[in-house]
């Protein structure tokens, strides 16, 4: 995971609890999740819109072959 061993995840971890402290970390990881979800729907949405913009260019090659 990324190169990080366990030794770092603990550290990472210490210091993320005493910049937010132990009550906020739900809301911290709540966010932290809704945040890689849009994330990972933008990605989709893009590689759904490049995908379809290929078809469109292969079709209109095709339409232009036919003439």
């Amino acid at each position: 995971m990324f190169g990080l061993g366990t030794q770092e995840l603990l550290i990472i971890l210490v210091l993320v609890m005493i910049v937010f402290g132990a009550g906020k970390l739900p809301q911290v990881g709540g966010a932290l999740g809704k945040g890689l979800r849009n994330f990972k729907k933008g990605m989709n949405d893009a590689d759904a819109e490049i995908e379809e913009a290929q078809v469109e260019s292969i079709e209109k090659k095709e339409d232009k072959k036919d003439d």
